[in-house]
């Protein structure tokens, strides 16, 4: 996933426990449907990541710039969207961080509607739908799935979900992983091979 504000704000980053909504398609008339608009409904979250899933291959978009002003006023600190959104400047010029696959000038309603809220949502490569297995050209990614509370972590190189209960031991890791790679850095630019890099501080 990517940000569509990461041209003008390169140094965004978000973190903060997910949010979630479920969309399905407007012809879908049996699943839940909730009783408010599905960013009013995050009130009671403030400081949480609001994490949206669309059906799949769905070409219009599930979030715009009213969206953004109703969620910045409601505290929350970025909206993940495994869709597509619209209205790109007033994302940008609100200066809120708004990760999706891709952007679209078509509106929600036609299209798509919110279901379920703050339940857990599994989020699926789109690309290869259907293509899995080793064999395949194009191996299927596997589905993400983002329950409430679960920790998410953004930036322009792309979204991170974390289960709170293995957060202690991502962060060890990462920061291990970190202390390698400025190793690794250094060595490089000192002229050493990558090869020889990797094997030297990388265990």
């Amino acid at each position: 996933m990517y940000s569509p504000s990461y041209l003008a704000s390169p140094d965004v980053r978000v973190c903060g426990p997910a949010y979630t909504v479920k969309m399905v398609s407007q012809q879908d008339t049996t699943a839940p449907k909730p009783k408010q608009h599905f960013v009013d409904a995050a009130q009671a979250y403030p400081g949480h990541v609001m994490v949206v899933t669309a059906p799949s291959l769905n070409r219009s978009a599930v979030w715009g710039g009213l969206m953004t002003a109703r969620a910045q006023y409601l505290d929350l600190k970025g909206v993940v969207l495994d869709g597509r959104c619209r209205d790109l400047m007033e994302h940008r010029e609100a200066g809120f961080a708004v990760f999706a696959r891709g952007h679209s000038t078509q509106g929600q309603s036609p299209f798509t509607r919110p279901s379920e809220l703050n339940v857990p949502i599994t989020i699926s490569d789109p690309t290869t739908e259907g293509k899995e297995g080793e064999g395949s050209k194009n191996p299927k990614m596997p589905s993400v799935t983002v329950r409430p509370g679960d920790l998410v972590l953004a930036d322009m190189d792309g979204v991170v979900i974390v289960p709170p209960s293995v957060a202690a031991d991502v962060i060890r890791q990462a920061e291990k992983g970190r202390r390698e790679d400025e190793k690794c850095m250094q060595d490089i630019k000192a002229g050493m091979p990558v090869k020889e890099a990797f094997a030297k501080n990388r265990t």
